[in-house]
């Protein structure tokens, strides 16, 4: 397979956010804190694996979900132009829209089946997903997403595209 044979897809939306590490990480400490709840089990899970893997601290791993996951939910807004939002600041199912990496290492966004489902109805794409949790089909939403953290800074962009 060439890079011709894949298929166009339009962007909808472009996300980005920046997160202040060290700041992330006091947050998370902070006593009674409920933070991390914010992240699935998965995300979490993942994190610890690669802070014990690369010998730092998980908050870098943690932070750069976090703009990820902003990143998405900017993506997703400018995506909807002046329809209305879905949800909002308050209602955001943060740990329900999960950033993991791929068997490759590769970050990819995870949306649960019911948030999913509210992206395609908002953006009027149908619904209907496929087992790795993208949309099969002619008029799907796909995801492109980087992340990087170097020292202080987390950063993420996040492209919500529609395919051609």
């Amino acid at each position: 397979m060439s890079i011709d044979d894949l298929p166009a897809a339009r962007v909808l939306g472009l996300g980005h956010d920046v997160v202040d590490v060290q700041a992330f990480a006091e947050q998370l400490d902070m006593p009674g804190s409920t933070f991390t709840a914010l992240f699935s089990a998965r995300e979490r899970r993942q994190c610890a694996m690669r802070a014990q893997l690369k010998g730092d601290g998980e908050a870098c791993h943690l932070a750069v979900r976090w703009a990820g996951k902003e990143a998405v939910i900017k993506a997703w807004d400018e995506a909807l132009g002046e329809l209305p939002a879905p949800y909002d600041v308050e209602s955001i199912p943060w740990s329900r829209i999960e950033i993991l990496d791929d068997s490759r290492g590769r970050p990819h966004v995870v949306l649960s089946d019911g948030v999913e489902r509210r992206l395609h109805e908002s953006l009027g794409c149908g619904s209907g997903s496929g087992e790795d949790g993208r949309i099969a089909g002619q008029a799907g939403i796909i995801w492109h997403l980087s992340l990087t953290h170097d020292g202080p800074i987390a950063s993420a962009v996040a492209l919500c595209c529609r395919n051609a």
